[in-house]
């Protein structure tokens, strides 16, 4: 039998021919993506491969034989040896004193601020999302002079730095990743909660609820996906910062566990294989955290895809 297509009231059967070469420009568009998403995961997992497959070898074998080599022995030595030449469990418990407040301060703050700008109508409400968002396109390296100059100025009380200022403290470090991070997740949340009908906020005012229990116990609850899928992306960039951690902390023993990777460098001799160890150790938690918010991080990005 032959298929037929149906336009407006006439009917144009379909030939074998024609369903054919359909078929074959169907299935060559699918070859062709196909191809660019495989080569598109290798490009990012090779890297990765590799320093997994290096952290693996002594150092020994890589000096006779070459990075690019195969053969030799494959132990888990430089493990252990970077998790205890690098004192890991101390800027790791660094990393969660800056990441664990700068993440949950964030997405708290934008979530107030988003339910402000998408609940609400105000003269100001369109600019005051544009000023937000414009925040994301500054470079961080272009205010890193007046920055550090202010950092080294505002004073703060011992507990919170043993410097007696914003530099060179765990406060003065959640502070920049929660100023730089917030208007991107203003953004994102101010658009998810658009999508809230308004009939939802309408019926909990009519039944009496504050504007602090329409948020609280009735919009955030329904912006769970966008909040994982933020919470995964920022625990990550915050995380994997090595720029400021850097510039703004000058003790070593205060710093997070990006910056620890350079403990591992020498002066005359840097042991590559056992820097690749260190730097599959200090991957794992943004890998446990993803696994533990995939389904939500997954729904959260594909929002809104189904919709007209």
């Amino acid at each position: 039998m032959t298929a037929a297509t149906f336009t407006g009231n006439e009917t144009t059967a379909e030939t074998p021919a024609a369903r054919r070469n359909r078929r074959r420009r169907f299935s060559l568009a699918r070859a062709i993506l196909h191809t660019f998403l495989i080569a598109t995961c290798i490009v990012f997992i090779a890297p990765v491969l590799y320093a997994l497959y290096t952290s693996l070898r002594p150092y020994a074998d890589t000096a006779k034989h070459g990075y690019v080599s195969i053969g030799g022995h494959y132990n888990f030595t430089n493990f252990s040896n970077a998790w205890s030449e690098a004192d890991l469990p101390l800027y790791f418990k660094n990393s969660a004193i800056i990441t664990i407040p700068a993440l949950l301060i964030t997405l708290w703050l934008a979530s107030m601020a988003a339910f402000v700008l998408a609940r609400h109508s105000f003269k100001f409400n369109l600019l005051m999302l544009m000023i937000f968002t414009a925040g994301n396109l500054l470079p961080q390296q272009a205010i890193i002079t007046p920055l550090y100059k202010l950092y080294i100025t505002i004073p703060l009380p011992s507990f919170l730095s043993d410097s007696g200022h914003l530099d060179d403290s765990f406060f003065g470090l959640i502070l920049i990743h929660v100023a730089f991070q917030t208007g991107f997740c203003v953004f994102v949340l101010s658009n998810f909660m658009r999508t809230v009908p308004n009939e939802i906020t309408e019926a909990a005012r009519v039944d009496g609820a504050s504007e602090w229990r329409q948020y609280w116990q009735v919009v955030l609850p329904l912006c769970r996906p966008a909040l994982a899928a933020l919470a995964t992306l920022e625990f990550t960039w915050i995380y994997n910062d090595f720029f400021w951690a850097t510039v703004l902390m000058q003790t070593g023993s205060n710093r997070p566990i990006t910056a620890a990777l350079n403990n591992l460098t020498g002066q005359f001799f840097t042991d590559n294989n056992l820097i690749s160890a260190a730097s599959m150790i200090v991957a794992v938690p943004t890998l446990v955290v993803f696994f533990a918010l995939q389904k939500q991080f997954v729904s959260g990005l594909t929002l809104g895809a189904n919709k007209g």
